[in-house]
């Protein structure tokens, strides 16, 4: 997983070929708690690093899903909206939110690698 990127907000982005699939963190959705909802943007949507794209509501409580990379939406997981206990289940797999094509992949190396993010989640407890 060393070419999956991740932010301070705990989200994380997996690229291949100019297209990007993003979704939380496994620490996300434990802080979270048990995922009841997911609202995703339509494709086509633009949204822009650091900005909102999506909200992931919890039993817990609501969260923004903020975009890591500028970019437009090409495709959303529908499955969130019959199953969003996917997002709990295989966070970083079947749980994935968007895809989007990136705008600005220079915007990728101002992201957390795998080692660095773990790093940053330790320091969090």
């Amino acid at each position: 997983m060393s070419d999956t990127k991740f932010t301070e907000e705990h989200e994380w982005i997996r690229v291949e070929g100019g297209i990007g699939t993003i979704g939380i963190t496994d620490y996300a959705q434990k802080q979270l708690g048990d995922v009841v909802y997911v609202e995703l943007p339509e494709p086509g949507r633009k949204v822009e690093k650091g900005k909102d794209m999506a909200v992931v509501e919890s039993v817990k409580a609501a969260s923004e899903v903020y975009a890591p990379v500028s970019g437009e939406v090409v495709e959303i997981n529908a499955k969130l909206k019959d199953e969003p206990a996917t997002v709990n289940a295989a966070p970083m797999a079947g749980g994935w939110f968007v895809k989007i094509r990136l705008s600005d992949p220079k915007e990728l190396e101002g992201l957390l690698s795998e080692t660095a993010y773990r790093d940053f989640v330790r320091g969090l407890h």
